[in-house]
């Protein structure tokens, strides 16, 4: 099938990359034409595992490709994508100008019968908006042309993404249309072969899916995270109660690590945007506004644990102090820094008057954007050369080279020999026996002094 795609981000080029994969023509359409350009000579604009192969092979063999011409992206596409951000507003809510632009432009070039098909994550309500924003231009042109909004919502993890759209646990389509439910049964027929993983739904229905599932996976980490500030307080490790729970297959063991706050492009975003709908229906979202408000001061929870092992007695806390940071980007296996737990850390670090020796495998240059030049930030190669000279380490993301270090050698390298553990990723004893003092999420203050 013909395939147009507006928006060449992260949902948009895993799904345009993946389609193509399959068989598929398919044509990405973004307005920045130096990202155009780059994709075109194989230039991938994100990390994600496994994805620049697939876009530099489905270039090369022509069943990709990428353009800033929207008009002949939709003269192509039998099926249009709207895969564009839906950045969150002022007042938390989805801000759909990029959308509802798309929209416009094409109800400006459409010449055919079309399939149109909401890929951004977006409030319920939308498709609505959607279609009545391409019959006004349709109607200011003075034509008819027959065309369906079919809402799709993607569930990709970052660091998963390939593997999740090649082989989806779910597809959700959200249409009233049957043409437009057997064509969409057309195009991902692909990976549909083993089993119907189709659910078919009312558009409606299918917005709100969306929403619903990264609220709860939401709800469950912000849970987690308030029960490991309760075993703080009462001295209960967090990490055997998770294994406690996790048993339970009612809970199961998925997201419920406790950690520094989640983040990213999805979470935050989509809970303050669901929240946001449900008062504008007239519905106060406690339970949102709850697991928001938990996860918010969880991502300062690592510098409160900093704090309490510096700010005794007379000593001046953090001030003059450098500290190792192990992970930039809010997850492993990608680059993006959206709403990451690290971006807090260090705005605290920097206020308190300490130093930063930072390192991530993929973040750096995102970093460097976002921070700039400064004179109390060093980005480092690789992971022990950003314990050169610093007094403590602080473990942020946990990617999998982070997961077993040299402990004596950390003991004898950091000046103050105190690690500072953001996502649980080791045993407090064995660290405790190598002699560096412990603090996790949950599981209380080193009794190692």
């Amino acid at each position: 099938m013909r395939v147009a795609i507006f928006g060449t981000g992260y949902v948009g080029l895993v799904t345009g990359t993946c389609l193509a994969d399959v068989g598929h023509q398919v044509v990405c359409v973004d307005i920045d034409q130096a990202k155009v350009d780059g994709l075109n000579r194989g230039v991938i604009p994100i990390y994600e595992p496994g994805l620049e192969p697939m876009v530099k092979a489905n270039h090369a063999a022509s069943r990709l490709a990428f353009t800033t011409d929207a008009a002949s992206a939709i003269t192509h596409g039998q099926v249009i994508f709207i895969a564009v951000g839906t950045p969150p507003d002022e007042d938390g809510s989805a801000d759909l100008q990029y959308v509802l632009a798309v929209a416009r432009t094409i109800g400006t070039h459409m010449a055919v019968p079309t399939v149109v098909v909401n890929k951004s994550t977006v409030p319920v309500g939308t498709a609505d908006k959607v279609r009545a924003a391409i019959a006004e231009v349709l109607a200011a042109r003075g034509v008819e042309i027959a065309f369906d909004v079919v809402s799709n919502p993607e569930f990709l993890k970052e660091g998963d993404a390939v593997a999740d759209c090649m082989r989806p646990d779910r597809i959700v389509v959200g249409a009233s249309n049957p043409d437009s439910v057997a064509l969409m049964r057309r195009l991902y027929a692909p990976f549909n072969r083993n089993h119907d993983r189709v659910v078919e739904m009312d558009v409606r229905s299918a917005e709100l899916t969306k929403y619903a599932a990264n609220a709860m996976l939401a709800t469950k980490i912000s849970f987690m995270n308030e029960i490991a500030n309760i075993a703080e307080k009462v001295g209960a490790d967090i990490e055997q109660v998770r294994q406690g729970i996790g048993s339970d297959p009612r809970i199961g063991w998925h997201f419920i690590y406790p950690g520094a706050g989640y983040g990213g492009s999805c979470f935050p975003k989509d809970v303050q945007a669901l929240a946001r709908t449900a008062q504008q229906h007239g519905h106060e979202p406690k339970l949102l506004n709850a697991v928001e408000a938990v996860n918010e001061a969880q991502k300062g929870h690592l510098y409160q644990l900093i704090q309490r092992h510096y700010d005794r007695g007379e000593d001046e806390g953090v001030r003059g102090k450098t500290f190792a940071v192990w992970g930039l980007a809010f997850k492993p296996n990608t680059d993006d820094m959206r709403e990451a737990s690290s971006r807090r850390l260090l705005a605290q670090l920097w206020e308190g008057g300490a130093s930063v020796r930072a390192y991530d495998p993929e973040a750096t240059d995102e970093a460097r954007r976002i921070f700039g030049e400064r004179d109390d930030l060093v980005f480092c190669d690789n992971a022990y050369d950003a314990l050169d000279g610093a007094d403590a380490l602080v473990v942020v993301t946990e990617w999998k080279q982070f997961r077993s270090p040299d402990f004596v050698r950390l003991r004898e390298v950091l000046n103050d020999a105190v690690v500072f553990d953001g996502r649980n990723l080791y045993d407090p004893q064995e660290i405790e026996a190598a002699g560096l003092a412990y603090y996790g999420i949950g599981r209380g203050r080193s009794l190692h002094a």
